[in-house]
């Protein structure tokens, strides 16, 4: 498909999106609510792919000085351009834009080090401070050891604040500062095992930054968590916060669905917008209704081809750690969501990084929707809580498909896992017993630990099925813990096609190995006893395969009829 503009992916600086046609969603009135707020500290918390940096990139372009030529042309067009007051503000500042995305290492030296290298490229195009009567001798020494990479770790704390003071001592004019991703390197840090030494370093490196900096005009800072204030920004009292709850900017980031409306239009694709609601939209930030920009992208690029564009965009250690950590009734509330469910839970907005990190449900669930894996679709506040809860759900198809297959990679698989899930599942379809147990038997022995099952195994085994049947989502409708008739089956498929055989399995956990054969019968007995099979007689589906399981550490039995 030829498009009429081309694609900004990968572009994330705004002059080069503008000079290269690509397509641009016009986001120019977040300049104009900045201007208009006029806070002293601006951080954005939103999910990664989600255009953090290119709107940084745009405010860094709209008030640079230094590119004060080259500004009308950028936003000619624009909303923003046909406002002359905030016109007037254009190119009238100095500005310092940094991104801490790529600032990563396996220990607190290496952290340390890519950020010494990254100052020290900060400070190259500012070269003209050095050389002017505005600094020291010892300011130019300071500025020298940055620059050169040889600064020490007190040098580097103080970096930025310097920077913003030399600037305005040299221009008059207080610089506007933007730090991209400012969290990036202190996930990495906890990823890593070295938390501790590297928020040492960070904390007064953002507060000498931020907090009583005299010679700061404003700043923006982006990231995905808010580290909370007492880890991070302590006594920092002029910190204002948007995230996906609170804080204005709702449409800041993402597509609103006029916007991908106007994109499909302009494309010759709006035949393709029930389609891409279904995969892609489905956020709500504060409200507003949200697309996931980079996947909208994605997929007009692709010649409308729907699939999970989203995948491995950012790190998921902190989810995989927490999820190692649910307990009981989070492996159910689990089980709800990927059945399209919704749960009601607290959220924490400030994030604690810790040891004990995930130990509260709330803390999974909050980090699952500020990370873009869920959506807050209503707030039920009780007049005897101080806190609201959050009505929370999976957003979009192609999230459900993310989570079925990064669940599975969670759970420590191997190299084919998913073709021995295939086997598995062909096997379950065509009632093929021995296959099915053979597969089931090798995902269990290379996936699962003695740990995942030692506490409610019932629960866990449950939710493992699940998880593997939704790997055919695209061919069944799968229904867990439903009534039936005379009681509750555990899970159940139902064809989406002609043509397929519907699918029952009940689940037992045996004492023993020894036990696994008459568990699996017992289980099988149980759906007979209990006509299980109502529901898929009053849909007219046969033939349906009935499968009883037992489950005894990583040992399965089945049995089928």
């Amino acid at each position: 498909m030829q498009l009429a503009k081309p694609m900004p992916l990968g572009i994330s600086n705004f002059p080069d999106l503008i000079e290269k046609g690509c397509y641009f969603v016009d986001k120019t009135h977040v300049i104009r609510e900045l201007c208009q707020h006029r806070n002293q500290v601006t951080l954005f918390t939103r999910p990664r792919r989600f255009g953090k940096t290119l709107t940084l990139s745009m405010i860094a372009s709209f008030f640079d000085m230094s590119k004060k030529d080259q500004i009308a042309g950028w936003f000619q067009g624009t909303n923003i351009a046909k406002d002359e007051s905030i016109m007037k503000m254009a190119g009238t500042y100095p500005v310092v834009m940094i991104s801490l995305k790529d600032v990563s290492g396996r220990t607190p030296e290496e952290i340390l080090n890519m950020m010494r290298l990254l100052l020290s490229s900060l400070y190259q195009p500012y070269q003209f401070l050095r050389e002017s009567d505005c600094l020291t001798l010892n300011e130019k020494n300071f500025f020298e050891r940055i620059s050169s990479g040889k600064s020490s770790l007190e040098d580097m704390k103080a970096s930025i604040h310097d920077l913003t003071e030399f600037l305005h001592r040299y221009y008059h004019k207080k610089p506007l500062l933007l730090i991209d991703e400012y969290d990036a390197p202190i996930q990495c840090a906890w990823d890593h095992g070295c938390y501790d030494e590297v928020i040492s370093f960070f904390r007064p490196f953002y507060s000498s930054a931020f907090k009583d900096n005299d010679a700061l005009g404003f700043a923006v800072l982006t990231g995905v968590l808010r580290v909370a204030k007492e880890s991070i920004f302590s006594g920092l009292n002029n910190l204002t916060v948007s995230t996906v709850l609170h804080g204005g900017y709702a449409d800041a980031f993402g597509f609103t669905p006029q916007e991908v409306a106007e994109m499909a239009e302009t494309l010759g694709c709006a035949d393709k917008l029930p389609e891409l609601a279904r995969w892609y939209d489905g956020y709500h930030f504060q409200g507003a209704d949200i697309y996931n920009p980079w996947s909208v992208l994605n997929y007009f690029y692709e010649d409308c081809k729907p699939r999970p564009f989203w995948v491995n965009t950012s790190s998921n250690s902190i989810l995989r750690t927490m999820l190692e950590r649910a307990d009981a009734r989070t492996w159910k509330e689990m089980q709800t969501l990927l059945s399209g469910g919704s749960i009601i839970s607290a959220v924490t907005e400030s994030t604690i990084y810790s040891t004990k990190m995930g130990a509260q449900r709330n803390e999974l669930y909050s980090v699952l929707l500020f990370c873009g894996y869920l959506q807050c679709t209503g707030e039920n506040r009780d007049e005897d809580e101080d806190d609201p809860l959050y009505q929370l759900s999976i957003p979009n198809t192609e999230i459900r498909l993310i989570y079925r297959r990064e669940v599975l990679h969670w759970m420590n698989g191997t190299e084919g896992t998913d073709i021995a899930l295939y086997d598995m599942l062909q096997a379950m379809m065509t009632g093929d017993t021995a296959g099915f147990e053979e597969n089931l038997q090798d995902l269990l022995l290379r996936t699962v630990s003695y740990h995942d099952t030692a506490k409610q195994p019932e629960v866990f085994y449950h939710g493992l099925m699940l998880g593997f049947t939704l790997y055919y989502e695209h061919r069944y409708r799968t229904q867990s813990n439903r009534e039936s008739d005379c009681g509750r089956f555990d899970l159940a498929m139902f064809p989406k096609k002609a043509g397929l055989p519907g699918i029952i399995m009940e689940f037992k956990a045996a004492e023993n190995a020894e036990q696994l054969a008459a568990s699996s019968q017992e289980a099988l007995a149980q759906i007979d006893a209990k006509d299980y099979l109502a529901e898929f007689r009053s849909e007219h589906i046969a033939p349906v395969w009935k499968y009883g399981i037992a489950f005894c550490g990583k040992q399965v039995a089945i049995t089928s009829k």
